[in-house]
């Protein structure tokens, strides 16, 4: 096999921001008037070790301002760092800032020439990529008129055409992928393979955990600026999950305090996923006072990998008596259609009185056989009382259920299909 050569070598790499309470304090300290120091550290990274060998593809997972978005842009030169070092061995195109190169006047041909030369190619070897890019980018003639005159869309198109098909050695994307249709991010994503196979390396950014798990060789995760850890996509997305609610505790190597602010970070993080502007009614007979997601290690959570068991967790109050309360839950996708649901009634199991003061959890248990994407979870409780039906509290859209998924059949669900191809004996 040989020993595999480094693409990235990141070492003991730090970005400090000072934050300044206001402008002046800037001024005063650059001009050297302020002996006391004035404004704030803010580590954006701490001391982070990372190694991309040649033809791997590695993911770089975290929450928001944990880091990920800083450290590309110091490996791809926009940023430098305040102490470390970065070794990069190979040509890089980035997938950041799409289009930061492009002039708004030129049209996009003229832009095309203008970010090749600037990335380094000569203007032959432009001439010979440019059918590649214009087929890629697919905007027709209005690469014939200004950008200034693009929709946001047509932008993004041509910038990612233009950074793909120049067949870079190592491929740098942002969440790039989020952007445009989905046939133009089924192209993408095709182009994403193609590289692969020809042994490229790719270093990716993303919140899409799906493009996580189907991706990529290997996972770093960043919390805060520091490398929580590294390896496969599973063990690294579960860690995740952890931290987005709270429950993964980081400490620093020394003082073994927390970073942060644990009780905060965690009461923060257990409403990732919560809707803000929650919808409800009911006549207030029961009140649902918690819910919430558990995936098969009992962890809390909003993020589910297919074909994992999930639980789905209702608290209830009863300010009366109930004669037989009904406990629902129903999952729709983001456009509004109703995709699955069932309740106790249904499946046989609860059909009792309850009493003013009682205290009831509702748990329903499944296999996630949804596609990956995005859900919103809706729970109620109801009742008959006297062949009328009522509703006592009903909550629309409480949660966001993201599916992880590295594998996605046609519609809404997956049947578990078992597929295989014989030779014929005729």
């Amino acid at each position: 096999m040989g020993e595999r050569k480094v693409a990235i070598q990141v070492t003991e790499l730090d970005k400090v921001y000072k934050l300044y309470d206001k402008p002046s304090d800037r001024m005063k300290e650059a001009l050297g008037f302020s002996k006391k120091k004035k404004y704030k550290e803010h580590h954006a990274l701490s001391k982070v070790d990372l190694t991309v060998y040649q033809g791997e593809t590695v993911g770089i997972i975290g929450t928001n301002g944990s880091g990920k978005s800083t450290i590309l842009k110091i490996i791809t030169g926009v940023l430098n760092p305040s102490a470390g070092e970065v070794a990069v061995n190979g040509r890089i195109s980035a997938l950041l800032e799409l289009g930061a190169g492009f002039n708004q006047e030129y049209n996009g041909i003229e832009n095309i020439y203008l970010n090749g030369t600037m990335i380094g190619f000569s203007e032959k070897e432009i001439d010979e990529k440019m059918d590649a890019i214009l087929e890629f980018a697919d905007i027709g003639d209005y690469v014939y008129q200004p950008v200034k005159t693009y929709s946001s869309g047509m932008f993004v198109r041509l910038a990612f055409a233009v950074a793909i098909n120049i067949e870079p050695e190592i491929l740098i994307v942002d969440e790039a992928l989020s952007v445009g249709d989905v046939f133009f991010q089924a192209k993408c994503y095709h182009k994403f393979e193609e590289f692969k196979k020809m042994g490229k390396t790719i270093l990716f950014v993303s919140h899409d955990l799906s493009s996580i798990s189907k991706y990529c060789d290997r996972v770093v995760l960043l919390n805060q600026g520091v490398k929580l850890g590294e390896g496969s996509p599973k063990e690294m997305i579960d860690v995740y999950k952890q931290v987005l609610v709270g429950q993964y505790e980081i400490h620093e190597e020394e003082g073994g305090g927390l970073l942060d602010d644990g009780e905060v970070a965690a009461a923060a993080a257990a409403k990732a996923g919560m809707n803000p502007e929650l919808l409800e009614y009911g006549t207030g007979v029961a009140k649902i006072v918690e819910y919430y997601i558990t995936d098969d290690k009992g962890i809390r959570t909003t993020a589910v990998i297919k074909e994992q068991e999930f639980t789905i967790h209702m608290k209830v109050d009863f300010a009366e008596d109930v004669p037989a309360p009904i406990f629902a839950f129903t999952i729709k996708n983001i456009k509004g259609t109703e995709i699955t649901g069932t309740n106790t009634m249904v499946e046989k199991a609860f059909l009792e009185p309850v009493k003013a003061g009682e205290k009831k959890e509702a748990v329903f248990t499944q296999k996630m056989s949804l596609q990956g994407g995005e859900y919103l979870l809706s729970l109620g409780v109801t009742g008959y009382e006297r062949d009328k039906f009522q509703v006592y509290h009903r909550l629309y859209d409480v949660l966001n259920i993201t599916v992880i998924s590295d594998k996605d059949t046609v519609g809404f669900y997956d049947m578990g299909t078992k597929a295989a191809v014989y030779d014929r004996k005729e």
